[in-house]
């Protein structure tokens, strides 16, 4: 068993966690939200134009970022269908891996990356930083990421030297609070839960309006975004029960959400496929 000794620095203050944003999205936003929700991720270009539309973006916007995110390389099309690619299927599956509630066990154990290059381009920080945020790992000072090992992480990240064992010294519990700020996730994982809660009862009717449905996909939109890095920590280290609850009222609210974008299409005469 690897024995690991990481010096920390009292001084430094865990990551913030991210402000919670519910402002209204673009038409790139809202296409790789609706794919990134979607199993498999792909749909035809006439539902994606017709859902669009409800937040008021002209089909020419929408083909024009359809166009650009294929250039770059995030969506591939054949017939009119478009599908994620690339990375973003990365991130679909960070995406649903966060919706799981953490493993009940955890050995005392825990990950450590180093990475090990120290002439990467910003484009490929930026691109490693994503990938480490989506396998939950924190960083404690830059590239040196951690995470307890109740869940698996990536053996492929790029120039990276892994390891898994238990710490010589220091505290779990302190470690933890350097590498997240537990109390600001907390704060919106219940904040969440009560835009949840809104959203629910502005879908649970025979007919709701176009504005609800908007902002149903926007609260929802960003529950999975605040999932997607949520830490899911042992119950040993943090208590995670607004996630957790969060986590279960997003499913429901979500499939509630499916129900009626369905009805909306067939009233529109839509065929709405994979959303």
């Amino acid at each position: 068993m690897l024995h690991l000794l990481i010096v920390v620095n009292n001084s430094r203050m865990a990551s913030p966690a991210p402000p919670l944003d519910l402002r209204p999205f673009g038409a790139r936003s809202i296409v790789l939200s609706v794919l990134l929700g979607s199993h498999p991720p792909e749909m035809p270009v006439a539902p994606l134009l017709g859902f669009t539309a409800l937040f008021g973006i002209s089909d020419g916007t929408v083909r024009t970022a359809l166009s650009r995110m294929s250039a770059r390389g995030e969506l591939e099309s054949n017939d009119g269908v478009y599908r994620l690619s690339g990375r973003l299927l990365d991130r679909q599956s960070q995406q649903d891996a966060g919706r799981a509630n953490p493993p009940a066990n955890w050995d005392g154990q825990w990950w450590t990356a180093f990475v090990l290059s120290d002439s990467r381009t910003l484009a490929e920080r930026r691109i490693f930083r994503s990938r480490a945020q989506g396998a939950r790992l924190g960083e404690l000072r830059p590239d040196t990421w951690l995470r307890p090992a109740n869940l698996d992480v990536p053996t492929d990240l790029p120039d990276v030297a892994l390891t898994l064992g238990r710490f010589v010294t220091g505290d779990d519990e302190e470690l933890v609070r350097k590498l997240w700020d537990l109390d600001a996730l907390d704060q919106q994982a219940r904040e969440l839960l009560g835009r949840v809660d809104q959203t629910h009862k502005l879908l649970d009717l025979d007919e709701p309006s176009d504005s609800a449905l908007t902002s149903a996909f926007t609260v929802l939109a960003t529950c999975l975004r605040y999932l997607r890095i949520e830490p899911q920590l042992p119950v040993e280290l943090a208590d995670s029960t607004a996630s957790n609850d969060l986590r279960a009222r997003y499913g429901h609210v979500e499939h509630l959400f499916q129900e009626q974008l369905a009805r909306f299409f067939q009233r529109r005469g839509v065929s709405r496929a994979a959303l």
